[in-house]
């Protein structure tokens, strides 16, 4: 049986199907033409090409201690001339040869998005060196490089994009037909092709540690990998084959024919199951490939097709996994917008984790950032470095402090961090403290609504499992409804907590980070957040989802359904028609040559069936609507360090100075007037008509278009109050009404995002499954 993608068995295999074919054909001429005796030893030479290569490999077979249904096909051929039953022995030889080009052919053509990913692989680069551009190779990339990706060129590894944008299309590595805009200082991965004009890239990893090599490691991984259905087929064989050999003998004895032996063995001849299951698989694989899921082989996709009981890590899994700045603390003279674009040049150079989130902070805010020199990065403290002739530390506060005290405001800051689960960075200015960073993972939109699928699709039991904090676990868990939080785990911790939730059924881990891989690998089925790089738990998953979305999971889980039920279905069809033909064949009604292509036209029809496991049930949107799902989905990213700012400005009131409270209002009220309402408008006009559309009925959305009115209320009352703010210092019936206002905007607008995310903007995408059917 031929694996995906190997293309000179494809070619060998349909020689043999020509020679096969000119040898029934060029038989049947000649016998037309009145040489009989020519046509009988065309036919016979033809049926011996195919039988001897065949007895060759079922005595290897044997000899490794497998049975299978070929043995089946050797005593038919060896019947047929034995018999002079010679044309049924050449299309014996025939329905072979056809079979196996066509499980191939499916092979092939299922492994054909993997094998595109490897021969994308970028060979070289081009890199700047004392301003003129070189073409080094790949593997001499290193971390800080600074390169050019020309127009129609994959990106060779991961980086910052360090010009104004790029434009690109990740659809090989995510399935996202529409190229999508990264600003300046966003990351960009490997893989990904450059839709639009050049642009330069800052590289953070090398070419072994990046993205696109961790998905070709994936890719030959997958591609090697074999069905268990195959081993299932190979046993059932022990049934069927005496069930056949005793059906034959038994039309043999009771006829005195061998003819009706013979033809028993010939509608026997090869069995479906060999044929229709691995295509069904190796197809649900491919289309799985094609939205961004490495699904590695047949036992992880018939796995997870029975999954249960769903364990899921917070971050990077159910949270977005990507950092967002949502809070610039000053600590002294240097304004917050300073600060900031003085930490982002520092970490255009750094692969940090939260590096990217604080280059692209500043990016969004349109400040010029500037190539550092004379770097030193420190793993678990912080990196420092010169930016424009100012010493610049960025880091834990042990890091950057230089001796100094810890301040009630760092106290503060560290206490609310800890309490919302949050992450702060600490800036220092020429060896003086300058701001602290306040740095969060939001839950991804998607989340919830996948979970809900998933429910309602058989997953009976979903459990949070991370080693975060509890307080900050269960706040998670409550938001996405799990039955039970488990945290505060370790590495060990969790591969015993995958181990006891076996009881429940089959196990479905979800991770991506190092300390998942154990857990990963312990589950029946585990599946890696694999979109930002080769980690281990992307080694040790039997799933990779290469877009970061973990919608694709319901995905994952209803292509795995859909082609473990078409290649039972394939398989029960021909094995149920096949035994049919044998009981007419037995009593004489079906010749050896009638069974020879009622045989065929069996096989044929499973594996065609089999086939429709590479379509999905799936209705796309238009372009149009793929287009503005794009653009909200991109200003809900742009708005929301905004939206968090709401509240950290109406916590702050009452410890800032008049005048800077005044500033904080006054940027507050613009951005409400200039960015938060004209969205809300454009929403109400572009996409709620699209979504109402979706929907059906007479005014769906009429309940959120409601909200839009609310926020605009709110947004009108907050100018009017910074409007009628007195002179000097500001009151206590002016701060409380203020900080009302803005936690009551701050509330309304997190959960009008959410809702929008997870119900308005998936409408407009391609409805993705899991479904409202219990699993099989």
């Amino acid at each position: 049986m031929t694996t995906p993608g190997q293309g000179p068995g494809l070619r060998w295999q349909r020689v043999s199907l020509a020679l096969a074919f000119g040898g029934v054909a060029g038989g049947a001429i000649l016998r037309a033409a009145g040489f009989h005796s020519a046509a009988a030893w065309v036919w016979s030479i033809t049926t011996l090409a195919a039988l001897l290569p065949l007895t060759a490999a079922v005595i290897a077979r044997l000899r490794r201690g497998g049975l299978g249904v070929d043995v089946i096909a050797v005593l038919a051929m060896a019947g047929a001339l034995s018999l002079e039953e010679h044309l049924a022995g050449a299309i014996i030889a025939l329905m072979l040869a056809s079979g196996q080009t066509l499980e191939s052919h499916a092979a092939s053509r299922a492994g054909r998005e993997l094998a595109a990913l490897v021969s994308r692989a970028p060979r070289s680069v081009h890199r700047y060196e004392e301003g003129r551009l070189s073409s080094p190779p790949l593997d001499d990339v290193r971390l800080g490089d600074l390169l050019l990706v020309k127009p129609g060129e994959v990106v060779p590894v991961d980086g910052h994009v360090a010009s104004s944008a790029a434009v690109l299309d990740e659809s090989a590595l995510t399935g996202e037909a529409v190229p999508v805009r990264r600003e300046r200082g966003a990351p960009a991965r490997s893989g990904a092709l450059n839709a639009g004009g050049p642009f330069d890239l800052r590289a953070t990893a090398a070419a072994a540690d990046s993205t696109y090599a961790g998905i070709v490691r994936l890719v030959r991984e997958a591609q090697s990998s074999k069905a268990p259905f195959t081993r299932l087929a190979d046993r059932y064989a022990l049934l069927f084959i005496p069930a056949t050999l005793l059906l034959a003998g038994a039309a043999w004895l009771l006829s005195g024919e061998p003819g009706r032996a013979l033809a028993v063995l010939v509608v026997a001849t090869p069995c479906p199951l060999i044929l229709a299951v691995p295509v069904a698989l190796v197809s649900g694989i491919s289309r799985a490939a094609r939205r961004g899921i490495l699904i590695k082989g047949g036992a992880a996709l018939e796995a997870l097709a029975g999954a249960r009981v769903l364990l899921l890590d917070k971050t990077g899994t159910i949270t977005s996994g990507s950092m967002v700045v949502s809070d610039v603390v000053p600590l002294g003279a240097i304004p917050p917008a300073e600060t900031l674009r003085l930490a982002a040049s520092l970490d255009q150079v750094s692969p940090h984790v939260l590096a990217s989130a604080i280059v692209q902070a500043a990016c969004r805010q349109g400040l010029a950032l500037s190539l550092p020199s004379g770097v030193e990065e420190r793993t678990g403290q912080g990196i420092r470095g010169v930016v424009e002739g100012r010493e610049v530390a960025l880091g834990r506060w042990d890091w950057v402090r230089a001796g100094a005290a810890m301040p009630q405001e760092i106290r503060r800051v560290r206490r609310r961090t800890a309490l919302e689960g949050s992450s702060s960075v600490f800036v220092a200015v020429d060896g003086r403290p300058a701001g602290a960073l306040v740095l969060h993972d939001p839950i991804r939109p998607d989340a919830s609504i996948t979970l809900r699928g998933l429910r309602r699709a058989g997953v009976s039991r979903v459990v949070l499992l991370t080693g975060d904090h509890a307080h900050v676990a269960e706040a998670i868990g409550a938001g996405i409804g799990a039955d039970a939080v488990l945290a505060e785990r370790t590495p060990a911790e969790k591969v015993d907590a995958v181990r006891s939730e076996r009881a429940g059924g089959p196990t479905v881990m979800v991770g991506d980070g190092i300390n998942d891989a154990a857990a990963l690998a312990a589950a029946d089925v585990g599946v890696a957040m694999g979109a930002r790089g080769a980690t281990a738990s992307s080694e040790a998953a039997d799933v990779v989802l290469t877009v970061d979305r973990l919608d694709r999971l319901g995905e994952a889980i209803e292509v795995a359904r859909r082609s473990r039920r078409l290649a039972a279905q394939s398989a029960s069809a021909g094995m149920a028609l096949s035994a049919a033909a044998m009981a007419f064949a037995a009593a004489g009604l079906v010749a050896p040559v009638a069974g020879a292509f009622l045989q065929e036209a069996i096989d044929v029809a499973v594996i065609l069936n089999s086939l429709r496991a590479l379509r999905g049930r799936r209705r796309k949107g238009s372009p149009h609507e793929a287009a503005a799902r794009g653009t909200f989905h991109s200003e809900h990213g742009r708005l929301r360090p905004a939206i968090d700012r709401l509240r950290a400005v109406a916590d702050r009131l009452d410890s800032l100075a008049a005048e800077e409270a005044r500033r904080e209002l006054r940027a507050v009220d613009e951005f409400l007037k200039k960015d938060l309402v004209p969205h809300e408008m454009t929403d109400e006009a572009v996409l709620y008509p699209l979504v109402a559309g979706r929907i059906g009925g007479e005014d769906p959305t009429a309940a959120m278009s409601r909200a839009h009115l609310e926020i605009a209320h709110l947004a009108r009352l907050f100018g009017r109050l910074v409007a009628d703010l007195p002179e000097g210092p500001m009151g206590q019936d002016d701060l409380r009404d203020l900080r009302r206002v803005l936690y009551g905007l701050h509330a309304v607008l997190k959960l009008h995002f959410a809702q929008e995310d997870e119900h308005y903007l998936t409408l407009l995408e391609e409805p993705a499954p899991p479904a409202g059917r219990p699993m099989e």
